[in-house]
């Protein structure tokens, strides 16, 4: 044990002997290089000149809080086992797409900036559908399938719509900023919803205004995936939800994608 001891401190002694002859002819030439780090900066000189590179010393931090961003205003499509033509068991789900929408904005976010180019957050908000359905019938209400009445009177307006708690997990990467102060800027990640409420809306001149409430077998738990682009505060989105629509069985393969504008993607 000795004998090793004593063997460590000799090859350490000379080490540290060697390093310093080294260290002594270097400064002799006057080619030393040095470095330091002070206040998040990192200082380099070169050669022992009267040159200093500054570079900011890369690191992170966490973001978070209540916000009020990422508008999504867009139009919604029913997928049905690949095909934007609804087979004949949704027939009756036959809607007008230019009234059949979608909005959706966060509230929350809670992440982490890795650089000034890359960062992972979650967020929390609400997510609306509106389909505005073409035929003149009345889903019902408390019904473990998705019956109907087929009704004689005309609808104005006839609208099932649902609203889901969505929370995204998205990874952001953005460009550097141009001479305008803006960036182009990439999300992309997957997205779960809970749901909170389906509605039935309708008006007739018969009837006036009706709205129906219940959760007409949509799906109570739904995930996906979204995908934006941006530049600046203004970008377009995609989503696309995997799993079904509703519940039921006949409407198995029945899902739902939306796509728009983003406002405040930043």
């Amino acid at each position: 044990m000795k004998k090793l001891v004593w063997t460590t401190l000799l090859v350490s002694g000379l080490a540290g002997v060697m390093a310093q002859g080294a260290f002594a002819q270097q400064d002799s030439v006057k080619r030393k290089s040095t470095f330091g780090l002070s206040n998040g900066l990192i200082s380099v000189s070169i050669h022992g000149k009267d040159t200093t590179a500054k570079v900011k010393a890369p690191h992170g931090r966490f973001t978070g809080g209540i916000t009020f961003t990422r508008l999504d205003i867009g139009f919604s499509r029913l997928i049905d086992n690949g095909s934007f033509s609804l087979s004949k068991e949704n027939e009756f789900l036959d809607y007008t797409g230019g009234k059949t929408s979608t909005v959706s904005f966060d509230i929350l976010q809670l992440g982490y900036r890795f650089n000034p180019h890359f960062k992972i957050y979650m967020s929390g908000g609400f997510d609306w559908t509106m389909i505005r359905l073409k035929r003149n019938i009345t889903l019902e209400k408390n019904s473990p399938t998705m019956s109907y009445v087929e009704e004689d009177i005309q609808f104005s307006k006839n609208r099932l719509s649902n609203s889901y708690v969505h929370i995204p997990l998205n990874f952001e990467l953005r460009s550097k900023e141009n001479a305008h102060g803006k960036r182009f800027t990439f999300v992309f990640g997957p997205e779960v919803g809970f749901l909170l409420n389906g509605k039935v809306k309708q008006v007739s001149k018969e009837k006036g205004k009706e709205k129906f409430k219940d959760d007409y077998n949509f799906e109570p738990f739904r995930y996906g995936g979204t995908l934006r682009i941006g530049y600046g505060g203004l970008g377009i989105f995609t989503k696309y939800y995997m799993s079904d629509m509703f519940t039921t069985t006949a409407q198995k393969g029945l899902k739902n994608m939306s796509f728009g504008v983003t406002f405040g993607l930043n």
